[in-house]
C-alpha cells in the first residue's frame, strides 16, 4: 500500500510518496494528487519518491497522467528520489528530475 503527504512551502507543494506503487495503489494516488493539483492550484508540484521502495509501470503512468494534468492547469511537474531505473523515461516524457537515477533499487 502506497501513501502520499503534503507539505506546501509557498508556491510549491512537496508530495511524499512512500510504500510500493502497482496498479491499486496507483488508483488511490492518482485521486489524491488530481485533487491537490485542482484544490491548491501549486505553480509548482514536486513529487518525491525516496520513500518509495516498489514501483511498476502503474507508477510510471502516474507519472505520466500528472504530467498532463499539471500541464493543463498551468503547474510545473518535478520529480525527485526516483529509482535509477525511471531517469530514461523521464527524460523522454520531458519531466524534470532533480536526481534522476541517483535512488538505489
Amino acid at each position: 500500500m502506497a501513501t502520499v503527504s503534503f507539505s506546501p512551502a509557498g508556491d510549491v507543494l512537496y508530495a511524499y510518496l512512500s510504500g510500493e506503487i502497482d496498479h491499486d495503489a496507483a488508483q488511490s494516488l492518482r485521486i489524491q494528487l488530481d485533487d491537490a493539483l485542482v484544490s491548491r492550484a501549486p505553480q509548482t508540484m514536486i513529487l518525491d519518491f525516496g520513500g518509495v521502495g516498489f514501483m511498476d509501470s502503474s507508477g510510471v503512468g502516474l507519472i505520466l497522467g500528472r504530467q498532463r494534468i499539471a500541464r493543463t492547469l498551468g503547474t510545473a511537474l518535478r520529480v525527485q528520489h526516483t529509482p535509477s531505473q525511471l531517469a530514461k523515461v523521464l527524460q523522454l516524457a520531458r519531466i524534470p528530475c532533480t536526481d534522476a537515477g541517483q535512488k538505489e533499487e
